[in-house]
């Protein structure tokens, strides 16, 4: 039965990836990529980090109820939107897609989707923190979805705390491969984490361990002088790479190799002889995990999309038509 569901759930993501195309919008809006390549460009510019955070977003979006832009969507008096989820309330990025869409509706009026829009700014914050190092065609014709709901984000975003196996039953679960899931784990090059998000790993580990023995202990000292015990979580954040924190490369796969995982989820990979070779192989080929990296990408923004008549085209990102 399990096999039965995981066969017809593929065959429903390669339907769907199938209805998208590069170049949707090149007869109804053909400069809508420059506006949006724009926008990131200027975003960026004046604060990096917004790129990590749009790539995240982009994950966020698609692994709950697919790539329909659900995770753009506010609270309604009724209901308790994804981006008001506890997995969602650091997510960044929301102002530049709504820029984006505000210049895009005022030359296409509803013509394209705010899951397009995502996907194209994830794509070019890819492109720039790599400096240029990865490029990919992000096909298109998504439509906007008008569910969302907190609990859904809860029950399908990977927490940091899982392991390979655990990490793998979730991307499966999307569709995705034991391969693509590392390769996209490597987005955690840049951007930051809250101290909760891995201060189990640095106190009380367990019984036997005041702290994770995976960790190097020089990395763990510094760690807890940027989240002391018993601080602040809430408000201190760390780089996910404290080497190159604002670069999108190969530097998150040497850290692994080195004990220096932030999250358990990321040191795992490195633990685990079934993705180790994987991290040993991407830590010595920027280019091959840069390629690889764009294509998983574009599987990842062809989950369970909504196309055709299915789903609308926002006129607002933040709420349904």
């Amino acid at each position: 039965m399990v096999f039965l569901l995981m066969a017809l759930m593929m065959n429903m993501i390669g339907s769907s990836s199938s209805s998208l195309n590069v170049g949707f919008y090149g007869s109804t809006c053909p400069s809508v990529e420059a506006i949006v390549r724009k926008t990131v460009n200027t975003a960026i510019a004046q604060n990096r980090g917004i790129g990590a955070g749009l790539i995240r977003l982009h994950f966020h979006d698609c692994f709950v109820r697919g790539c329909d832009g659900s995770v753009l969507l506010d609270s309604t008096p009724g209901n308790t939107a994804e981006k008001d989820s506890p997995p969602n309330l650091s997510l960044r990025g929301f102002e530049v897609i709504d820029q984006a869409k505000a210049m895009i509706e005022a030359k296409c009026p509803q013509t394209v989707s705010c899951s397009d829009i995502l996907a194209f700014a994830a794509r070019d914050s890819a492109a720039i923190l790599s400096g240029g190092g990865i490029s990919y065609s992000v096909p298109s014709g998504r439509r906007d979805g008008t569910v969302s709901n907190q609990n859904e984000a809860l029950l399908n975003l990977p927490p940091p705390t899982l392991d390979v196996q655990q990490l793998q039953s979730s991307f499966s679960s999307k569709g995705l491969s034991l391969d693509e899931m590392v390769t996209l784990s490597g987005a955690h090059s840049i951007g930051v984490s809250h101290c909760s998000s891995f201060s189990n790993r640095l106190y009380s580990f367990n019984s036997t361990y005041p702290q994770d023995p995976s960790m190097d202990r020089g990395f763990a000292a510094f760690l807890k002088t940027k989240c002391p015990y018993g601080g602040n979580d809430a408000e201190t954040t760390v780089p996910l790479d404290v080497v190159s924190p604002n670069r999108l490369d190969v530097r998150y796969y040497k850290n692994l190799r080195n004990h220096k995982g932030l999250f358990t989820s990321d040191q795992s990979l490195w633990s685990d002889p079934s993705t180790a070779y994987m991290v040993k192989d991407y830590a010595n080929n920027r280019a091959g995990w840069a390629a690889k990296f764009g294509a998983a990408m574009v599987r990842m923004g062809s989950i369970q999309v909504l196309t055709g008549n299915h789903g609308e085209i926002r006129m607002n990102c933040m709420m349904v038509n």
